[in-house]
């Protein structure tokens, strides 16, 4: 695939804003499957293993490898603006990936005993699969970073839905077939993204252009504080089911995969805010590309009246049906007010998550890194102190950890924009592209 022309200051959006949003979609609904026809063949207490494996992947994973993707794709897009090669850059970024890879792999055998015992329900299959992941997610970002800077839209949409497809046509042929072993199971969650990078890179569509040598500077300008708002942000909305997974006993797996079940459902509403966010977003970029503090402030306060409906939405139907709906969905297991506690703390999150990016905007990267960093230790806190009750402590924390960014996010938000700095269009794409909402 050509990549595509440059944008130009009123229409800053590169193309292609629905076939990345076909991917967030198959790989979201591929989530829901995958929980479905996983508890189908394995049960929810055997399930309970690949349910810590999902979120505990997708704590670290996204976290640590999505700022290498932004960087990869900033730095790509500056080139093909200037008309350079970028594959000396996908270079120096293989390398960082390779480094920040062999740390991840260290640091998982250093805890693979207490993973496999206290974790993974004594499943060392699974820990293998954990280290497995960071090799094949590895790739996987490095491939949509290519695709986003060299504006193949498409591509990067592919390797999205591809993974997710790829992933739950795995389960159901494991299922059908009578597989029972939760090992398979367990690669099937960290072989798709390989494969789905594999199948795009055989078209093409990943291919980069030699050029000028780069630097490491060229690609880490913002990398540590990156790294840092990356990894506490996906912690942050994947710290439910793994603090439910370390404060549960032996005997309450099935509580464990329960409680993953409502934490997916609470996420439904994240499809409504990707469409705000996909729909709103070009008028927002054109107006940060021209520098206009007060109509970028007037469109993003729209773009939060919307989310904060979307929130509001989801918190009352939560309350209202999801109990009904987890029944159809999960075969239950969760009452009405876990259920509305975490709806809150998920509608919380996505307009602390909006606001963060409007803060990315305005160059303050070392306030998303703050914010997120005191969410998490609100999280730990709150989980840790504020009741007995299973489910009750992590669902506070949840709220708690949500709230904490809102407050110190809007705050920044404010700060930045009373000292008149300009919003950057580019930043701002990056922080919508880029959100750590991977599930």
């Amino acid at each position: 695939m050509s990549d595509a022309s440059t944008p130009s200051p009123r229409a800053p959006l590169p193309e292609g804003t629905i076939p990345v949003g076909i991917g967030l979609f198959l790989a979201g609904i591929s989530a829901y499957a995958f929980f479905k026809v996983g508890q189908e063949a394995l049960g929810k207490e055997h399930f309970k293993p690949i349910v810590a494996l999902w979120f505990t992947t997708f704590a670290l994973v996204p976290g640590v490898f999505m700022p290498v993707e932004q960087e990869l794709g900033r730095a790509l897009a500056h080139r093909r603006a200037l008309g350079e090669g970028g594959a000396p850059v996908v270079k120096r970024v293989t390398v960082l990936t390779v480094i920040l890879t062999v740390v991840l792999l260290t640091a998982i055998a250093v805890a693979s005993p207490w993973l496999t015992s206290d974790m993974f329900e004594g499943y060392g299959i699974v820990t293998i699969a954990m280290m497995i992941a960071f090799l094949t997610y590895g790739p996987f970002h490095i491939g949509r970073g290519i695709a986003s800077g060299h504006g193949r839209f498409a591509a990067y949409g592919s390797v999205m839905g591809i993974d997710g497809v790829v992933r739950i046509v795995a389960c159901t042929v494991l299922w059908q077939t009578g597989v029972e072993s939760v090992g398979p199971y367990a690669i099937a969650v960290v072989g798709a993204p390989l494969v789905a990078v594999l199948l795009v890179g055989a078209k093409g569509q990943l291919k980069t252009q030699p050029g000028p040598e780069a630097t490491f500077a060229e690609v880490t300008p913002n990398l540590g504080w990156l790294l840092l708002g990356s990894v506490m942000g996906a912690a942050l909305v994947n710290a439910g089911p793994l603090g439910v997974s370390i404060l549960a006993n032996s005997g309450e797996a099935a509580k464990v995969t329960a409680f993953g079940n409502g934490v997916l459902l609470s996420r439904i509403p994240l499809f409504l805010f990707q469409a705000v966010q996909a729909s709103l977003l070009p008028r927002l970029a054109r107006l940060a590309a021209k520098g206009d503090l007060k109509e970028f402030t007037e469109g993003f306060v729209l773009l939060l009246k919307v989310v904060a409906g979307v929130a509001i939405l989801g918190v009352v139907g939560s309350w209202a049906i999801g109990p009904n709906v987890l029944d159809i969905m999960y075969d239950g297991g969760l009452d009405r007010r876990t259920l509305t506690l975490l709806a809150l703390a998920s509608g919380v999150y996505m307009l602390a998550l909006s606001i963060a990016q409007g803060v990315i905007a305005l160059h303050g990267h070392r306030w998303v890194a703050i914010g997120w960093l005191s969410s998490m230790a609100s999280f730990v806190v709150v989980t840790a102190y504020s009741s007995n009750d299973l489910y009750l402590r992590v669902e506070l924390g949840l709220v708690a950890g949500s709230l904490c960014g809102l407050a110190v996010f809007s705050y920044a938000l404010r700060t930045l924009m009373a000292q008149g700095v300009t919003p950057d269009a580019e930043l701002f794409i990056e922080g919508i592209l880029d959100s750590p909402l991977e599930d």
